[in-house]
């Protein structure tokens, strides 16, 4: 069985990452990868769906044992990618989403180079502020301390196999849905692995 896709999707708040990816499962047969978290659950959330909630200690062993793609403590709490879980879908032939920063998109890149990486990008830094302005919840210190850190994830966009900027929605997605499609055409280890198979077949079929 092929291998599924590990795609990696980043970029900053305000960006659309979210949205992104939420239409990516419209078009395409693809999960997104839930994160384990050591915070309590909050009111609807369900334990497996939004997240799967731990205790510290159960982290931490996980921790030690590599057992994660990426993590970060965020205010307080631990939350982290869980390798098995990923890395079970993609043996399943499975492509899987994984929506997060750049700082664990490194992460994830150390540990999974294989890994499809695309960077989501506003049509510009003016856009960009006003999408963050227009939720409503900045004050402005917050403001300038999320732009602030827009610019930096924006610099580290090398990185990435990919960048596509977001000014409507379905057509960003569209531009994700055909870099999918066109990864699982990539020559790959598997691929040339089989094409080694066609021509010993060949070879056998030729000599008798």
């Amino acid at each position: 069985m092929k291998k599924g896709l590990l795609i990696v999707i980043s970029g900053p708040s305000g960006a659309g990452k979210g949205s992104i990816c939420k239409e990516l499962t419209k078009m395409l047969n693809l999960d997104i990868s839930i994160s384990e978290t050591t915070r309590q659950p909050r009111e609807g959330e369900v334990d497996g769906k939004n997240y799967f909630f731990v205790t510290k200690e159960a982290f931490m062993d996980k921790v030690q044992k590599d057992g994660f793609l990426e993590y970060a403590e965020v205010y307080g709490n631990f939350y982290g990618t869980p390798k098995d879980y990923v890395m079970s879908k993609i043996e399943e032939g499975k492509d899987i989403v994984l929506e997060i920063d750049f700082q664990g998109a490194l992460q994830v890149k150390e540990r999974y180079p294989e890994g499809v990486f695309i960077f989501i990008l506003p049509p510009s830094l003016e856009e960009l502020k006003n999408r963050i302005v227009h939720r409503g919840s900045e004050t402005e210190k917050s403001l300038e301390e999320r732009f602030g850190s827009a610019l930096k994830e924006i610099s580290y966009i090398d990185k990435y196999d990919y960048c596509v900027i977001n000014d409507e929605v379905e057509k960003a997605a569209n531009k994700v849905k055909v870099i999918i499609e066109a990864e699982h055409y990539r020559v790959t280890k598997e691929i040339y692995n089989l094409i080694q198979k066609y021509k010993e077949e060949m070879k056998c079929s030729t000599l008798q």
